[in-house]
């Protein structure tokens, strides 16, 4: 009989080792690791007779079957980012940072859902019922018909939850929860993997959607191993910066709707508000056309918006300068400052740059470069844009300006919030836009020498 292996494990990133040591080569942690003994190799003796298995019936795949209904809620961002509305059956995985609004956000939901006809359980593994009571008293939800529980033990969860057969149950958090059949202490890696694969099989099983909150590293990554990721069907971000009222929910997996998708609400004293058109939300507080400030016409998911992105050039008292970014990708603004200066003969040597995403977005694609670079030379120049111009395109290591996707949706969001210009990459399928005055540009040492006269 072939022996088992044994494994250790780190309980802070759950990297594997054949031998325990005392430091995580992985992570650099003192005393996170621990044994994990492995389940049996091959099949007990109970299973060596007659009964060997059981076959399993398949189907044909041209058998035409109804999709799972959706149930669609109130809240028309979050049927948005769930790709139309909840499936039963799925698991789905919410995480964010600490106080961000993810309590507020998944109360608001289990009310919701519940109004619209499903059986929702609601179990806390962080508060009181008490302390769950006094926010939906805050928020406006005492009457909604929400079964509430409060409860760290999964076996006693999914006895409970196995009795009760709910539509929807709301875990908060999956970092809470403990197994008495892992040895370790409830947060580790060996519990948040436990209580994630029982809390999924239950959904698939039972037919119940589930929704787990999850806390995250200072990275921003869900904190445990990233196998609890790959289990469930959709795992969503909630994102924000503590001084804005903006909250962003993003879809980074789906297996039931578009991947990248977002819904944005409005953090408010009674709760979270949604905002069904971002652009003008987070262009509301632009004043005059100052230099350094370039409107970029962006997709998220499916949705264009159009947000603002902000730059500032100040001369460098250090050998040093600072490069400093919020909300977008720092290593992206080094490449634009070194293409400027290789392809354009622009340096910025010697002057800290710093770039700033208004509103608290974050934005991911690269046909903002074009829009980065903007910002950046009208800061330089000190020269502002014109009030009613959206820029973007993605630019390369030549200096060449790129088509991004998506062209005519771009267009149509920044004609229907008044700008009448827009400054994009040559090439690309763009209809035309009436009313829209559309300058392009094949690289971007014409777009330098044109828009601010020099390069």
């Amino acid at each position: 009989m072939a022996k088992s292996v044994t494994t250790f494990v780190c309980q802070s990133c759950g990297a594997t080792s054949s031998k325990w040591s005392g430091r995580c080569e992985s992570c650099g942690e003192w005393n996170t690791i621990t044994e994990e003994k492995p389940l049996s190799q091959g099949p007990s003796k109970k299973s060596l007779g007659a009964m060997r298995g059981k076959a399993i019936p398949l189907t044909d795949l041209s058998t035409k079957e109804a999709p799972p209904p959706r149930t669609a809620s109130t809240m028309a961002e979050l049927d948005r980012v769930l790709g139309g509305g909840l499936v039963p059956a799925s698991a789905v995985l919410v995480g964010g940072d600490p106080g961000i609004g993810k309590s507020t956000l998944l109360l608001q939901a289990a009310a919701s859902f519940a109004k619209a006809g499903l059986k929702v359980i609601y179990i806390s593994g962080e508060e009181a019922s008490a302390q769950v009571r006094l926010r939906a008293q805050r928020l406006g939800l005492t009457d909604a018909p929400v079964k509430l529980a409060t409860e760290t033990s999964l076996r006693d969860i999914l006895t409970t939850l196995d009795e009760e057969q709910p539509d929807l149950a709301i875990v908060d958090s999956i970092q809470t929860m403990w197994a008495d059949n892992v040895d370790s202490a409830p947060g580790s890696v060996s519990q948040v993997r436990a209580a994630a694969h029982e809390l999924t099989t239950f959904a698939k099983s039972r037919g119940s959607a589930v929704i787990m909150v999850g806390h995250v590293t200072k990275e921003g990554a869900i904190a445990g191993p990233r196998v609890v990721e790959h289990m469930v069907d959709t795992v969503l971000y909630f994102e924000g910066e503590r001084g804005h009222q903006f909250r962003i929910l993003r879809s980074v997996k789906n297996r039931f709707g578009p991947a990248d998708e977002i819904g944005v609400f409005e953090m408010t004293g009674a709760g979270l508000s949604e905002v069904t058109n971002p652009s003008a939300l987070f262009l509301s507080e632009r004043g005059q056309p100052a230099p350094g400030s370039v409107v970029f016409s962006g997709i998220e998911g499916t949705r264009p918006v159009l947000v603002e992105f902000q730059a500032l050039i100040s001369p460098s008292p250090h050998s040093q300068p600072r490069r400093s970014v919020v909300g977008w990708d720092g290593s992206r603004l080094n490449m634009i400052l070194a293409v400027l200066e290789s392809r354009c003969g622009i340096p910025f040597a010697g002057l800290d740059v710093y770039l700033n995403v208004a509103g608290g977005m974050r934005v991911n694609e690269p046909a903002a470069d074009l829009a980065v670079a903007a910002a950046l030379l009208s800061a330089r120049e000190d020269t502002g844009l014109p009030a009613e111009t959206v820029v973007f395109g993605e630019i390369s290591l030549s200096g060449a300006l790129r088509p991004v996707s998506q062209t005519e949706n771009r267009l149509k969001e920044a004609q229907k919030l008044g700008f009448s210009t827009a400054i994009l990459p040559t090439g690309g399928k763009a209809a035309a836009t009436q009313g829209m005055a559309l300058t392009r540009m094949g690289d971007l040492t014409t777009f330098v020498g044109e828009v601010f006269g020099a390069g």
